[in-house]
């Protein structure tokens, strides 16, 4: 049986096994109804021409696990940041792990989408917010369709959250392949503040499809920094659906950093309902073998004297290709828009590839856009200059890179998730350099 044929005849199954409202089935329904007539996305889509799923959804792949796997701290304690107080939102096979995890509704709610969705307290922010900003393409209507467990965090008014938020998903690897849908609803309100830490994380080296979707929702004069780290295994495949809504004042940072995986594809989408906005999109992108990650980006300018900054990164090495395709979209009402986009690449290998499209719809008169896209390799020049001041040719080439790439670290306000990332960057670049931060 095909993979969608599987996840069709799964449907009634999974809805009769979980405690849902009339109005979730709803959206349930029709989200599966898309997902039957649009299928798995293929390269004969615009949009997916440079990323093939086929090689991945070849898998058997397991939809409702049957076993329950405990996992313990020590075990994985290293996918933590654990040098600094969070709290934490654990899914193990995208179950919730209470033992792992340290949620909170103390004026505040930081707990699982399960319980948001069928308990009449939550319904308020349930029915404002449950799938009003994400698209439904073909993965984000899948995964709507089997929405039922993830991060809810809900921020009300006026509230800064003294510590940041963890939301991690480990697979264990019980089933020969596996497949799970996260969905996380995140709703910060007027002159709310909130850092958030995403990592999805297989244990294992057997199959791994993780279908994401996250809704963001920021009122006005609040703020959001979100972190997604994705270092997986090399059998581990990743699509992230990110949507963003954003009213007056609000300024929504995300920065996305790509180290290991076998399939990763991002989509985040900015929508900027509101005037004085600014949105961020950051990061850094180091991958080998035949590694590929695809960045799709969207910033839709929706009223005027709004901000967008893109800054993307990449380094290739090997058979590995990247993707990058980022979008601005400038309505006529937009005046006073200022989006920057940039997207650097280096090919460490002949034989990395590299796709980049950078694209500008701009409808109004008064704007200040641009856009760039650099492709090339390590500069000879600065590393003959280095190999004379005693710096062998394999640190003098980490240090280019990470300069390289040390744009977007600079941005990163949680100096724990800018340590993390650093060693990141060295252990991918082979070296054992003590950088400064």
């Amino acid at each position: 049986m095909e993979l969608k044929e599987k996840i069709l005849s799964s449907y009634v199954a999974f809805e009769n096994g979980i405690d849902i409202n009339s109005d979730i089935h709803e959206i349930r329904t029709e989200a599966l109804e898309n997902f039957e007539k649009l299928g798995f996305p293929t390269k004969k889509l615009e949009e997916w021409k440079y990323t093939s799923l086929n090689a991945v959804l070849k898998n058997d792949f397991s939809i409702f696990l049957n076993k329950e796997n405990s996992v313990q701290f020590a075990d994985v304690k290293e996918y933590f940041i654990h040098d600094i107080d969070t709290y934490k939102i654990v899914f193990i096979d995208g179950k919730y792990s209470s033992f792992l995890s340290d949620v909170t509704h103390d004026g505040k709610d930081i707990c699982l989408l399960s319980s948001a969705l069928s308990k009449s307290k939550y319904s308020s922010v349930i029915e404002n917010y449950f799938n009003k900003v994400a698209k439904q393409d073909n993965l984000t209507a899948l995964n709507t369709a089997f929405a039922n467990e993830g991060a809810y965090i809900y921020i009300p008014k006026s509230v800064e959250v003294e510590k940041p938020i963890q939301i991690i998903n480990f697979t264990t690897g019980s089933e020969a392949a596996t497949m799970v849908q996260p969905r996380n609803l995140i709703v910060v309100e007027e002159n709310a503040h909130v850092q958030i830490i995403e990592r999805h994380q297989s244990l294992t080296s057997n199959a791994v499809l993780s279908n994401v979707v996250t809704e963001i929702f920021a009122g006005r004069n609040a703020t959001v920094d979100y972190y997604k780290i994705q270092n997986d295994e090399e059998n581990a495949s990743l699509v992230d659906n990110t949507f963003v809504d954003q009213k007056s004042n609000s300024v929504v940072s995300v920065h996305t950093f790509s180290f290991g995986g076998n399939i990763t594809r991002n989509n985040l989408n900015f929508y900027q309902n509101g005037e004085h906005i600014d949105s961020i999109l950051k990061g850094i992108t180091i991958i080998e073998g035949k590694q590929h990650v695809d960045h799709h980006t969207l910033v839709h300018h929706i009223e005027p004297n709004c901000e967008s900054h893109q800054d993307y990164k990449g380094i290739f090495n090997d058979r590995s290709t990247g993707v990058f395709n980022g979008k601005v979209i400038v309505n006529k009402e937009a005046q006073k828009t200022n989006a920057y986009q940039q997207n650097n690449n280096v090919l460490i290998s002949d034989k990395a590839t590299i796709n980049a499209k950078p694209q500008l719809e701009i409808f109004a008169d008064d704007v200040k856009c641009s856009h760039g896209c650099t492709i090339g390799q390590l500069d000879n020049d600065a590393l003959f200059y280095m190999q004379q001041r005693g710096i062998p040719v394999k640190e003098g080439k980490a240090l280019l890179m990470y300069a390289f790439a040390n744009t977007v670290l600079e941005s990163v306000k949680i100096p724990e998730v800018k340590s993390r990332i650093t060693k990141l960057i060295a252990t991918k670049l082979g070296v054992n350099i003590g950088f400064d931060l």
